[in-house]
């Protein structure tokens, strides 16, 4: 059994701006194992601990590509509502399914150039596959809270724009043992206290790590 020791590094910045909900803060999120290796492809969510009168700027256009016989991206984090592109960039066709609870669906069997789209009105994990190539894996993470973004290859995540205050931080990862809907820690955005000392988040991961790997030389139709 793995356990993952999550490290949670904020920094803040406090423009001279009057308006409460105009503050330009920024919080940058880092997470690494147990080994101090960063890990990729966490998503990171942000609950205001305050009201928030108007979230703007709010994206509900995303994109799930195939391509090479693989989705990209491995895991895509969208708000509630939002609706997704599936373009087939391949020679070959596709035919993309769900079975989750969060969205079952299917788009059946479409070519090389043609796209088609989905919208995700419900919160929750959505795992992907195609009907044709059983190596094609990855997740779509729709979430109701206003902030969030996802790690990359350093494990690090930045959030801009931020209004001034306290949120409640959460972080999801395919290879999470358990869902839990508890807090993995604070972000303070423009205190004096903000990114002095990071948050530690331990995290317990399962044994065998899901993985979406290229296929077989002779599948790639």
């Amino acid at each position: 059994m793995h356990r993952f020791l999550f490290g949670l590094v904020i920094t803040a910045i406090l423009p001279p701006i009057e308006d409460v909900y105009a503050l330009d803060g920024v919080g940058e999120v880092k997470v690494f194992d147990q080994n101090s290796v960063a890990i990729e492809n966490a998503v990171v969510s942000l609950k205001p601990l305050f009201d928030v009168a108007q979230v703007s700027s709010k994206r509900l256009s995303f994109a799930m590509k195939q391509q090479d016989a693989l989705f990209e991206p491995f895991v895509l984090p969208i708000a509630t509502g939002a609706t997704v592109s599936f373009p087939n960039l391949d020679e070959f066709r596709h035919h993309v399914y769900s079975f989750s609870k969060a969205k079952r669906f299917q788009l059946r069997l479409y070519g090389q150039d043609e796209t088609k789209q989905i919208v995700f009105e419900k919160p929750g994990i959505v795992a992907l596959g195609c009907n044709i190539h059983d190596n094609m894996l990855a997740y779509i993470y729709v979430t109701d809270l206003p902030f969030f973004g996802k790690t990359d290859t350093s494990g690090r995540v930045e959030f801009e724009n931020l209004p001034m205050g306290r949120y409640e931080i959460y972080v999801w990862h395919p290879d999470l043992k358990s869902a839990s809907d508890h807090a993995k820690g604070i972000l303070d955005v423009g205190s004096e206290n903000a990114g002095a000392m990071p948050n530690l988040v331990t995290l317990e991961m399962r044994k065998v790590r899901k993985r979406q790997l290229p296929p077989a030389e002779d599948n790639y139709s």
